[in-house]
């Protein structure tokens, strides 16, 4: 099938706009690939020290001979999504040890929960987290003794952060092994309702806490639809994955042997093997292209409109608002996975998941297949599926039909016929909304404003009973400058109450949501922030705010905003408590959030 010409003009766009800094970036990735095995040429002494605990293989690793592997681990057992990754090393090992290969944990970086921190101090943290892991995996691998790198991720910062990394070493393979999700708990739709009822104050906490813990009960990912895993679905549009690997569940013979497969890949990958494919060659336009298509055919987290340009500016590509929004008018949105509706991402799997999704994405001419994957040459790759045969990965076509047109559909039937991301713009600036979440009678929102500068402002205004009218509500200083941009997911069940009884309700804000964006329209991202004087900073409670998805319009009626002054706010409580402190110089130096809000790419 012919590449439709909305995907070909996105990608021309894309690599127009990124000639000189890729032109760059693949010029130093060349120049360093072109050096050879990277601890050749490392001193006798560097190299006794990198070798010292490799027993019989010390000798092979001297002389080159062997390809060595570094493990970057993301490995911790608070987060149920890393916990799996505690027998990874081991297992990886040994799989390298079984074709000649050796391996060795490069290195270890932070992954923080953001259902543990919603609502709390540690949220602001969250999202500069994931430079923090760029610069801990780029501390891993920066002793240069790694023929190939294996990445060890699944969460919200810690993927994005990882790839950030691997783009910044580029001249080596990339492997990304996933965990998996958690097999299925409570449904996301009971839970919400109960949730709703504690915000109301018809549950109790009890019930509450019973809810929560029946959802979210095992190793692996949170079984929604949220950043972590639109995470994996990446990966695997962006041929960082193996085929098939992304929805596995841990503990099973299929999870081990694709982590044994994953491990034997980067080998045959790296330069002693016969197949060298160094990440950067990868990671390019269309890569990233094909994971925004993914994006929005899947109806993916709105964080990813954060990560993805910080992961592309790593890789020498410049992402821009205009690229979600025009990629969106044309890919259809296919799947219906909570939040976008009740079926959680195994039973998305099940019913022919990310290869039935990339098969008819090709077919249709909506994804590039004239790439390079981790797995070889094409994308075409990615319609498989593994299957264990003799305790080994096989593979086999993947379902050419859904198994449940209620979860999955074709693009010539989708859901929608156009994505889940719409870009906003007007007198307050631009911003992102996820509208596949929302039904399209709330995809237009005009209704006074009331302004608040935290969402804990915004929960004692509703339990007082001053929100019970049509109300946009604007939560401001909420942007990476002002506190870290943390998630405002906590104000979900009370925006949801309002909408429920009827009133028309939205919220605009420059920080952001959470992979779980739900079904009340939200002006997301909203740039330039408060903080930076941005036209949101000068909205005043009682101004008519009109929230368009349909003509993607976000503005402040019949105002002259730039006749208004600039709100200020103290944000000196911002810059202590819970580790605040040690990330001052990232709110001082972090980037706009249309550009990735990143600090160190």
């Amino acid at each position: 099938m012919a590449l439709h010409p909305q995907i070909a003009k996105v990608t021309d766009r894309i690599r127009a706009r990124s000639e000189q800094k890729r032109g760059d970036y693949v010029a130093l990735m060349e120049k360093a690939a072109s050096q050879g095995p990277r601890r050749a040429h490392l001193s006798c002494s560097g190299q006794a020290h990198a070798y010292a605990a490799m027993g019989e293989m010390k000798g092979d690793l001297a002389a080159g001979k062997v390809p060595n592997i570094g493990i970057i681990t993301a490995y911790n057992d608070m987060l149920s999504a890393h916990q799996p990754f505690e027998t990874y090393p081991n297992v990886i090992k040994a799989a390298a040890r079984a074709v000649g290969a050796t391996a060795q944990v490069a290195g270890g970086v932070p992954a923080m929960c953001d259902g543990v921190t919603q609502g709390e101090t540690g949220m602001e943290m969250s999202l500069f987290s994931r430079d923090v892991i760029a610069l801990a995996a780029g501390v891993g691998l920066s002793h240069n003794v790694f023929d190939a790198a294996v990445y060890l991720g699944v969460c919200d910062k810690i993927i994005p952060g990882l790839v950030m990394a691997a783009a910044t070493f580029g001249y080596i393979p990339s492997v990304f092994l996933p965990a998996g999700p958690m097999v299925s708990g409570l449904p996301n739709d009971e839970k919400a309702t109960v949730r709703k009822r504690f915000a109301t104050g018809d549950a109790t906490r009890e019930e509450l806490m019973a809810a929560e813990m029946a959802a979210y009960h095992g190793p692996g990912t949170c079984t929604f639809y949220g950043t972590a895993n639109t995470n994996q679905m990446l990966m695997e549009f962006m041929g960082l994955h193996l085929p098939g690997a992304s929805f596995v569940n841990p503990g099973t013979p299929l999870r081990e042997a694709l982590t044994k497969a994953g491990t034997e890949r980067a080998v045959q990958i790296t330069h002693q093997g016969n197949e060298f494919t160094p990440v950067y060659q990868v990671l390019d336009e269309r890569a990233f292209v094909n994971g925004l298509v993914g994006l929005m055919a899947t109806g993916g987290s709105t964080n990813l409109i954060l990560h993805l340009p910080a992961m592309a500016k790593a890789a020498g590509i410049i992402l821009d608002l205009e690229d979600f929004d025009d990629l969106s008018k044309v890919v259809p949105l296919m799947a219906k996975v909570y939040p976008n509706g009740l079926a959680d991402v195994n039973h998305f799997h099940a019913a022919g998941g990310l290869q039935y999704m990339i098969s008819n994405l090709l077919d249709a001419g909506l994804l590039h297949d004239d790439v390079t994957t981790v797995a070889g040459e094409g994308l075409d790759l990615y319609r498989q599926e593994p299957i264990l045969e003799d305790d080994e990965i096989k593979y086999r076509p993947g379902p050419a039909e859904s198994l449940n047109d209620k979860i999955l559909r074709p693009a010539s039937d989708p859901f929608q016929k156009t994505g889940g991301l719409v870009q906003l713009a007007g007198n307050l600036g631009r911003g992102v909304m996820k509208a596949s979440a929302v039904k399209p009678e709330h995809h237009i929102v005009e209704a006074p404003a009331r302004v608040f500068h935290t969402q804990e402002a915004v929960k004692a205004a509703f339990q007082a009973g001053e929100l019970n009218e049509d109300t946009i509500v604007v939560v401001r200083f909420q942007g990476p400058k002002s506190n870290g941009m943390p998630e405002l997911h906590g104000l979900t069940p009370i925006l949801s109450v309002m909408l429920d009884r009827g009133q028309k309700v939205a919220l605009v804000t420059d920080g952001r949501m959470s992979g779980a964006s739900g079904k009340v329209p939200s002006a997301i991202h909203v740039c330039p922030e408060a903080a930076d004087g941005g036209p949101i900073s000068k909205v005043q409670d009682g101004d008519i705010v009109r929230l368009d998805a349909t003509t993607g319009v976000i503005e402040v009626v019949g105002a002259d905003l730039e006749a208004r002054p600039v709100a200020e706010a103290d944000l000196t409580g911002n810059g202590n408590g819970v580790g605040r402190e040690l990330f001052e110089v990232f709110r001082q130096q972090v980037g706009r959030s249309t550009e990735g809000a990143a600090v160190v790419v």
